[in-house]
């Protein structure tokens, strides 16, 4: 296999795009499909791993690989995810900065996938060890529990993850793994109740109805059919390529392996098999007597079977969903819940249950994956959290999610910039400021503590009186009328008055990744995020031990009035600890790119991937590490690449490196401005520049390797022309004596075959006449021997033929027997049915002596037949005596005269 040893080397298209030439969209995507056709799926924009979804699988994650980029540095081999996880590996091992991976895309680029191969990169290449291997495949074994629980199928991912995950992974002075810390920022729950079409619920939930036993299906009171359930989706139950039910086992092998014990999995069990149970529980109205509706169950038996999973009184979750109690200081008051209500009762504690659920799993995963020991530790951090999401109709989870897509920008453009400069101070090269859209101003539009889209959303939720969808757009209409990013129907921005694609109940947010059009309806519901607190204490007077973790607020002793934050506050300022936590560290980044919109691996759709590159501000990034200097290189590698191109430098350089790069830029006449000398590095400003000593250099090593050729085709024509000059008299003396040795063979073989030729002729001949004469012997023999044969063969065919007619007889005879006894039988037995008892008996005892005599006749019939066999096989044991005795004495006479 061909080793590439520099990123420059073999290249298809451009493999860093800051060296693009030149330098626009239409040749950013150019390139990205001329790499993409060719299974070069990963790109650089510095140290920035762009990466492309394949859609199926490449022979690029081998242990041979990962081999191939151990300990390499990050520009010396073709672009990959493993150079960029060896780099940050070896940063943290070496010179002890903590390091995180920031991986992000729209749903369906790759993400999770990506998140997988660092891990897997990290933990192949540290340390080994029984205690190192258990936390390297805990920390690996924690993946399938939450994509089970996590992920689900979309219109545009098989595997798409419903929730962010920050995995911060552990490690001691050495590199090895100690331990690790997950955070999960926002299910999408709501995902639990209602799925889009072509969507389908949580993975676990057809995983468990597909993979588990009858026994456990039936501890859990489940049954197979997915068409049983209201919560799945029927549309898309199963998915081509997906064996759920293999799934499953993958989930309880790695539920064990990670430390669940027993008890806790089939909990966990018991609770998946309740959310799927509350979703069948269906509501009628009932009258009461003051006029108003009250809802009541109408089919018992699933609230009965989900009471039963988790140990509650069934009349008081029942009541749960019909009455709703409100506390105000020392006061109470019940009202009754219409079935509208009570459904929406419903959803929220199945959403609730499920996310809690998960909550307390990835609490769980992390009491058995924290780091055991107290003394401090390097940290790597991966961040696999959604990308961002433009859909027909996008609500508040969409809103949530580019919210923090934007923060992670703004977070990236900084670090990115902050990085540039750092090393431009260090290398002692003047920074010049760089210009570039800052996303703060959008950042600001939403997470503003005053004005901000969530604050007036809280603002909203907390306020007396009525508070519906159109009552918050009013107030977003108020406030954010004049913000150039903000857009809606009723804005005072006379230009989209006349937009009709501007519905009136939605608003539209100019994002970094372009403009989103959201949907007002279900944005305070799905804030507010409540749940009754009737049913939060009866989901505590439970009995089961895992229900009471996961609703502390319903015992009795833990009554708070205060109104629980609202999921918006939750996650921005989740989304501020994930920040600040990021800043503290050494960002890497994987910017990953979904093809096409078909999961087909041969398929490149510019306008889409165009689109995912405006979004992810790639070209903003290409061109801030491009505002300065587009590449840069340590002195050592550039002297040793490059210095076949002066005779000053070739081919040993014995002075220092930075001073030999020197005297090869001069000897180049390479314009001084398009250059720069930092400490240990030579900055190239334009990518013409670098191109051009990588032309300069292909032309030297063609010239270098015609001049090889032509010395060492000239030593090896001057070595040949030596060796056989010495050789030709050798070789003379060698022939001649070969050819007299040679001649004198031959005719001694002539000679020998010659008197061969005779000797065997004489043999032959007289070797002819003993035969003829031996033959005219052996005929006689032959004949007589036959004739004899003949004469004994008839003998004892007669013989066998008499013996065979004396047997026939007394069978004959026997059978005739046994015809007669048989026949006088019947008789008997037709007399005696007309006699009275008496002479029943006595006919029966006639019966037995006639069979008696039958038994007798038989007997003497075979004893008869057994002397005539007997007599048959001695006379012919006496003919063969007698033939044997006299063919012995060659008495041919007498045998012929004994036969007749």
């Amino acid at each position: 296999m061909e080793v590439k040893t520099s990123l420059l080397d073999n290249m298809i298209g451009v493999g860093d795009m800051v060296l693009l030439e030149p330098l626009s969209e239409d040749s950013f995507l150019e390139n990205l499909k001329k790499r993409f056709e060719h299974n070069e799926i990963y790109t650089y924009i510095g140290s920035v791993v762009i990466s492309m979804n394949p859609y199926r699988s490449l022979p690029i994650y081998t242990p041979e690989k990962v081999e191939e980029y151990r300990n390499r540095n990050f520009y010396e081999l073709s672009p990959h995810i493993y150079a960029l996880a060896d780099e940050a590996y070896r940063s943290l091992r070496d010179q002890d900065k903590d390091q995180c991976i920031l991986i992000t895309g729209e749903s369906g680029a790759g993400k999770t996938e990506a998140s997988k191969l660092v891990m897997s990169y990290v933990a192949a290449v540290c340390g080994k060890g029984q205690e190192v291997n258990k936390v390297k495949e805990q920390l690996l074994q924690s993946n399938p529990v939450l994509e089970a629980f996590g992920n689900a199928k979309t219109v545009r991912n098989d595997n798409s993850s419903r929730f962010g995950k920050y995995m911060d992974i552990e490690f001691d002075f050495k590199g090895d793994p100690l331990g690790g810390v997950i955070s999960n920022y926002l299910l999408e729950k709501s995902r639990v109740v209602k799925q889009p079409r072509g969507e389908r619920n949580f993975h676990i939930f057809y995983q468990l109805l597909s993979g588990a036993s009858d026994e456990t299906l039936k501890k859990l009171k489940l049954d197979r059919d997915f068409s049983k359930y209201n919560y799945l989706s029927l549309d898309s139950a199963s998915v081509s390529g997906v064996d759920d039910a293999a799934n499953f086992r993958t989930v309880r092998n790695a539920m064990q392996i990670v430390g669940f014990m027993e008890d806790e999995v089939q909990s966990v069990l018991q609770l998946v098999a309740a959310v799927l149970k509350l979703g069948n529980i269906e509501f009628k109205p009932e009258s009461r007597s003051n006029g108003l509706d009250e809802s009541r169950v109408k089919d018992k038996n699933d609230l009965k079977e989900m009471c039963e999973l988790l140990g509650i009184e069934q009349s008081v979750l029942e009541r749960a969903f019909s009455y709703r109690t409100v506390e105000a200081k020392s006061e109470k008051v019940s009202t009754t819940l219409n079935v509208a209500q009570a459904y929406y009762a419903r959803d929220a504690l199945a959403k609730n249950l499920y996310s809690r659920l998960f909550s307390w799993l990835v609490t769980r995963i992390n009491e058995s994956i924290k780091a055991q020991a107290k003394t401090r530790h390097k940290v790597m951090g991966v961040l696999d959290i959604y990308g961002f999401e433009i859909f027909e109709d996008n609500s508040f989870e969409q809103f949530i999610i580019n919210y923090c897509n934007e923060k992670l920008q703004q977070i990236f453009i900084e670090l990115t910039l902050r990085e540039e400069q750092e090393e431009y101070i260090r290398e002692g090269i003047e920074w010049t400021n760089i210009e570039y859209f800052n996303n703060a101003v959008i950042c600001d539009l939403i997470e503003n503590n005053k004005n901000g889209i969530l604050a007036m959303l809280d603002e909203e939720c907390l306020r007396p009186g009525t508070v519906t969808d159109e009552t918050f757009l009013d107030k977003l209409n108020m406030i954010c009328a004049e913000h150039q990013h903000f857009e809606s129907r009723l804005s005072k921005n006379s230009k989209f008055l006349t937009d009709h694609s501007l519905p009136h109940n939605c608003f539209r947010i100019q994002h970094y990744a372009g403009k989103v059009l959201y949907r007002a309806e279900g944005f305070v519901d799905k804030n507010n995020d409540l749940l009754y607190r009737d049913l939060s204490q009866a989901m505590y007077k439970a009995n089961h031990g895992l229900i009471k973790q996961l609703f502390p607020e319903g015992s009795p002793a833990k009554i708070n009035l205060k109104r629980p934050p609202t999921a918006g506050y939750q996650f921005k300022a989740s989304v501020g600890t994930l920040m600040r936590n990021l800043q503290t560290k050494n960002p890497n980044y994987i910017r990953c790119i979904k093809p096409n919109d078909k999961k087909s691996p041969h398929i490149f759709t510019e306008s889409l991937v165009c689109h995912q590159v405006r979004y992810l501000g790639l070209m903003e990034n290409v061109r801030v590490r491009r505002a300065g200097y587009a590449f840069r290189q340590a002195y050592e590698p550039c002297l040793e690449r490059y210095k076949m191109l002066c005779k000053k430098t070739w081919p040993h350089w014995k002075g220092p490196a930075r001073k030999g790069v020197e005297v090869l830029m001069s000897d180049l006449k390479v314009p001084a401005e398009e250059y720069a000398y930092g400490r240990s590095k030579i900055f190239i400003r334009n990518p013409k520049t670098l191109f051009f000593l990588e032309e300069r250099r292909r032309q030297c090593l063609q010239d270098l390797a015609t001049l090889i050729q032509k010395i060492y085709r000239g030593w090896k024509c001057r070595r040949q022309f030596m060796l056989m000059k010495k050789s030709q008299v050798v070789v003379a003396a060698w022939y001649r004596r070969y050819a007299q040795q040679k001649k004198y063979k031959k005719i001694k073989h002539a000679t020998t075959v010659m008197q061969s030729f005779a000797r065997g002729w004489q043999a032959r001949k007289l070797l002819r006449q003993l035969k003829h004469q031996k033959r005219c012997e052996e005929a006689a023999t032959t004949i007589a021997a036959y004739w004899h044969g003949t004469q004994a063969r008839t003998e004892l065919r007669r013989l066998k033929q008499e013996v065979r007619n004396k047997r026939a007889v007394t069978v004959i005879w026997a059978f005739w027997q046994g015809t007669k006894a048989r026949r006088e039988l019947r008789q008997l037995k037709e007399a005696a049915r007309n006699k009275h008892a008496v002479s029943v008996i006595w006919a029966g005892w006639q019966g037995t002596k006639a069979r008696r005599e039958l038994r007798r006749l038989k007997e003497e019939a075979r004893r008869k037949h057994a002397v005539a066999v007997i007599w048959a096989y001695w006379q012919g044991l006496k003919v063969r005596r007698e033939y044997r005795k006299f063919f012995r004495a060659n008495a041919g006479k007498k045998i012929y005269n004994f036969t007749v």
